[in-house]
């Protein structure tokens, strides 16, 4: 018996196939240059020796476009996009792969795929089947389900094999059609409509992507709320203590007031009674909870803003990582442990690094505490965690690889535990408050740098003792903007709202950049994300048409992924979801073509800086 087995990329067939042999294998080259044939004898499920060819594709085979008549953009109306005939067609010059797949399919009793485990590797595992039973009708299918490049999840996918699921791969194949007409439709719209107006675009295109729209819509948003932000003066109380050797602060409840009147009437009242009462002495335990198991939006989110790294540069050492076998999946909604974990092995190889050895050691002699329970299970991957010691990684992907485990040592650590004071006093009828906290136990602190919890004493005070200030002004201050959008807050909104999954957030982020639409900008040791003058014209201009749903806000594309999510959960039908959502992207199309002018004129009146 024969199987062929189809990884998704040339480096994991490599890496699979040397686990399934025991590192036994004959390579056979093929008409790709990347790509390579592994044949070894592996035992089954059954108990029977069969021979197995390991190979690989270079991710999707397979792609949507219009016929070419459908192709020329001055004879085609965009408007026809959105009911135009579709093929999807195998990728131009990957013709090799898929006649090597083929081949091999002919003399093969099974396939099986041994794609990434997700939405997208559902579909590219579809696109095999399909060039598969094309070479080989009879040819039986299954599918190989793993999160890590270790041998125990490799040689467990090979003797317990699943089914393909297919809903998965109709939901990214209607996700593909989607994206090609919408997509297609405005960009030729925009640059049509906009190219000629500016000699600094008329080699460009201005693509739409109902991804990247909302995602620049945020951007804009936030650039628009801080420069027409208007600051104002305020006015507070500051009273303060000196005791002990140390100034003890006093914040002010009402915080401050913007009339200045009032604040000097009751100014003048605390003057006039000096003598500050305390009325309240606080204190308890409190708790800085250890984080939840690492998700692929916090690992984008933390790693931006503590690592210095991109999103889309941090996924992609992420995703090597993963291939070299010493992450689990990079890509998974998922932050809780499944209760069969085996932590305790994962802990134990970390125990030999001088960084973290002596906490890993700490867990294993009594210090570990069961992980949190967040609140999401895309029931395929687990959370993210190191799945091997690595000691030799240096660059980005040491410090990649030095997060994901810290992060996991956290998870299996104790909270925080502190004392927090908080001491009220009374100043004529005002309240005033201060706050001490004395770290107790520092826990998962220890192998945590990334959170911070300071330490602030205070003096004793007790309840109805009374003093008189060392310090009572009232001081002046002003309002400050809000910031610009970092990268990790862009992250997270986009999470929040819906837009792009998981697995392609950073896409689209990388992608507004890349079309010129924004630029990242350093300031204050800290790197935002500003929108180009040709990124506040776009949005500006939609926003200005009044539709009811905004291109570049975040309603349509949100509700066309939970339609999306709805085909993953055999609540929805393909052919459903592209009907609908390509009717309100119609109408939105024919709302702009129709108020074309608008989005002209706004455009105008931008100066280009490209």
């Amino acid at each position: 018996m024969k199987v062929l087995c189809v990884a998704e990329k040339p480096s994991l067939a490599k890496s699979i196939s040397r686990i399934l042999s025991n590192g036994s294998t004959r390579a056979r080259p093929t008409r790709n240059k990347y790509i390579q044939n592994y044949d070894f004898s592996c035992m089954s499920n059954d108990n029977r020796t069969v021979q197995v060819t390991m190979t690989s594709v270079l991710g999707h085979l397979m792609a949507y476009d219009f016929p070419p008549e459908y192709q020329n953009w001055l004879q085609v109306s965009p408007l026809t996009l959105f009911d135009a005939p579709t093929e999807k067609h195998v990728i131009r010059g990957i013709e090799a792969i898929r006649d090597n797949i083929a081949k091999e399919a002919r003399n093969a009793e099974q396939i099986m795929i041994w794609t990434d485990c997700d939405r997208e590797g559902e579909n590219i595992g579809s696109e095999i089947v399909a060039v598969c039973r094309g070479a080989n009708s009879r040819i039986k299918v299954s599918r190989a389900k793993f999160s890590a490049i270790i041998s125990q999840q490799i040689r467990h996918a090979w003797q317990s094999p699943v089914d393909l699921d297919y809903r998965q791969a109709n939901a990214v194949d209607a996700r593909a059609e989607l994206d090609l007409r919408i997509g297609a439709a405005f960009s030729r719209f925009q640059t049509l409509s906009l190219q000629n107006l500016f000699s600094e675009l008329r080699n460009k295109v201005i693509s739409y992507g109902s991804c990247q729209f909302p995602t620049l819509g945020f951007v804009v948003d936030q650039y628009l709320k801080v420069q027409s932000f208007v600051t104002e003066i305020f006015w507070k109380i500051y009273v303060a203590l000196e005791r002990d050797g140390s100034m003890v602060e006093f914040h002010w409840m009402r915080n401050h007031l913007f009339d200045r009147l009032a604040c000097v009437i009751i100014y003048e009242k605390c003057l006039e009674n000096p003598t500050a009462t305390v009325v309240e002495v606080k204190s308890k335990e409190v708790k800085k909870w250890k984080p939840y198991p690492l998700t692929t939006v916090e690992l984008q989110k933390t790693g931006s803003r503590y690592l210095h790294i991109s999103s889309d540069r941090l996924m992609h050492v992420a995703e090597q990582l993963y291939i070299k076998g010493f992450i689990s999946y990079p890509r998974t909604e998922t932050d809780q442990f499944d209760k069969q974990f085996d932590f305790r092995s994962l802990i134990e190889i970390q125990t030999q690094d001088s960084r973290w050895g002596n906490f890993a050691t700490r867990l294993l002699a009594g210090e570990f505490r069961t992980p949190r329970n967040g609140s999401h299970n895309d029931q395929a991957h687990p959370p993210i965690h190191p799945t091997l010691y690595a000691s030799d990684l240096t660059g980005d992907e040491l410090k990649v690889y030095e997060f994901v485990v810290r992060r996991f040592l956290a998870c299996c650590s104790d909270h925080a535990v502190g004392h927090e004071t908080i001491i009220e006093i009374k100043l004529w009828e005002e309240k005033f408050t201060a706050k001490g906290l004395v770290i107790l136990a520092r826990n998962y602190l220890d192998i945590y740098p990334y959170d911070r919890w300071g330490e602030s004493t205070l003096p004793n005070f007790q309840k109805g003792e009374t003093f008189i200030p060392t310090t009572c002004e009232m001081r002046e201050g002003r309002t400050s903007p809000p910031e610009y959008l970092t990268e990790a807050d862009l992250i997270s909104i986009m999470d929040q709202n819906g837009i792009g999954t998981d697995a392609t957030i950073h896409v689209h982020i990388a992608k507004i950049i890349e079309r010129e639409y924004a630029r990242k900008d350093n300031r204050n040791g800290k790197t935002y994300i500003l929108p180009s003058n040709l990124g506040v014209a776009l949005v500006e201009g939609y926003d200005t048409i009044g539709f009811d749903k905004s291109l570049s806000k975040p309603f349509l594309r949100r509700e066309m992924e939970s339609n999306l999510k709805m085909v993953c959960d055999g609540q929805q039908q393909k052919e459903n979801v592209i009907r609908d959502s390509l009717a309100m992207y119609k109408d939105m199309y024919i709302k702009t073509s129709e108020n074309v002018q608008k989005l002209i004129q706004v455009s105008i009146n931008f100066e280009y800086n490209m």
